[in-house]
């Protein structure tokens, strides 16, 4: 179980130290806080991941900033979940058995042609998960 808290809707000015010490205040602990920022413009993207020794702790953290105002935004605080196009595998065996690669000519035997038509599109991704697989 990961003890992360995603804590969002933040202002652009609040800063990993801005966090730490309202969590100083409230009397809560945390192992790190990592604003995410923009990789070009070093602006923070408005959301932060807080790393929480304990489960109980990381409880305390949601329940202290979940709905909270700041300014004129209300804050927002879960546990952090995984990007859906993250795929955690457990270790095991890796099969030895792969497809032969197929030839020019076996990759358009039998296959309809598709001219101009639209292309199949991918399932939406929330904002959430794009902007977590961007930090992973």
């Amino acid at each position: 179980m990961s003890l992360t808290v995603f804590l969002g809707n933040l202002p652009v000015w609040v800063t990993a130290d801005d966090i730490k010490q309202w969590l100083a205040a409230e009397d809560l602990v945390a192992d790190s806080v990592k604003v995410i920022r923009n990789h070009e413009t070093q602006e923070s993207k408005g959301f932060a991941f807080i790393e929480a020794p304990t489960s109980d702790e990381m409880q305390a953290i949601i329940r202290r900033f979940d709905r909270a105002p700041l300014e004129d935004k209300v804050l927002r605080a879960n546990p952090a979940q995984p990007s859906k196009g993250v795929v955690v595998k457990a270790p095991g065996p890796v099969s030895a058995a792969r497809p032969e690669p197929r030839t020019n000519n076996e990759a358009t035997t039998n296959r309809p042609e598709r001219r101009g038509g639209r292309k199949r599109e991918q399932e939406p991704k929330s904002a959430f998960a794009i902007e977590l697989a961007k930090v992973l």
